[in-house]
């Protein structure tokens, strides 16, 4: 009896400490944010470089170049608003899911014994890994074939190439 009720509580703490995210440090947060605002910045210069070389290239007047401006400013809000939305519906998507894997356990609970629950769970944290480890080695091999992740420091335009300038 002892070692029914111990298993479950030590299968309850398992799951529970599976299931909870840790918060990131202040640290790793304000170096998130130093990085956003130097990737808000480095944005804004691209921006501000394209919009010269399409006034070199177009001879466009100092009306047009205002006109441009004020359509990318817009479309940079609308960029904005319709990330935000986008961001909202994956976060309820996943408290769906979250939702869904928690009647699953809960019924899967009811159906097995609290050691077959047990080595059901340990299988699925095994499986879980063995994903994770693979996801990561296939992202690995991507970064390579892309050169070592994405080139972002060129100062050439996306599409641009060598030839054009």
């Amino acid at each position: 009896m002892k070692k029914i009720v111990l298993s479950i509580a030590f299968i309850g703490l398992s799951s529970l400490a599976i299931a909870q995210k840790t918060a990131p440090s202040p640290e790793k947060m304000q170096m998130r944010a130093q990085k956003r605002a130097e990737m808000q910045k480095m944005n804004e210069q691209k921006q501000e470089q394209h919009l010269a070389e399409m006034q070199k290239d177009l001879n466009l007047n100092k009306e047009q170049v205002a006109q441009i401006n004020a359509l990318q400013e817009k479309n940079k809000v609308g960029r904005q608003e319709q990330r935000k939305e986008m961001m909202a519906v994956r976060k309820e998507k996943m408290e769906q899911m979250q939702k869904m894997k928690q009647q699953n356990d809960d019924e899967m609970r009811k159906i097995l014994t609290p050691d077959q629950y047990k080595k059901w769970e340990e299988k699925r944290a095994q499986k879980m890994e063995e994903r994770k480890a693979k996801f990561a080695e296939k992202r690995g091999e991507m970064m390579e074939k892309r050169g070592k992740g994405r080139n972002r420091g060129n100062g050439q335009g996306q599409f641009d190439s060598p030839k054009m300038q």
